[in-house]
């Protein structure tokens, strides 16, 4: 079981982002700036509803989407820090203890 003490000697237990409601999503991009992991990354849904590739940073191509939303990626580089989570103004994301994964 992965659980781990904090500096003061505080038990703390990974939580791992799973997965990521794209309904929910409002393609901000907070959750993608704190994460250092590459974990996740933003894309694009067309007018066909179909995910299109797209920068994070690039407002010039906003005419080609309906809207973007944030996609899970790498979900194994995922560290279980939960700043992701914390910045996230609509609680899209799913984390999961490390325990309840049987890691």
């Amino acid at each position: 079981m992965a659980i781990f003490s904090t500096r003061d000697g505080q038990p703390w237990e990974p939580t791992y982002l799973t997965a990521i409601d794209d309904k929910k999503c409002i393609g901000c991009g907070r959750c993608h700036k704190v994460c250092s992991r590459d974990v996740m990354h933003l894309m694009g849904v067309n007018e066909e509803g179909e995910l299109v590739a797209c920068a994070v940073d690039d407002d010039d191509d906003d005419e080609e989407f309906v809207r973007k939303v944030m996609v899970l990626d790498q979900a194994g580089n995922c560290i279980g820090c939960s700043a992701c989570v914390r910045v996230c103004p609509k609680a899209c994301q799913t984390h999961v203890k490390a325990s309840e994964l049987g890691l």
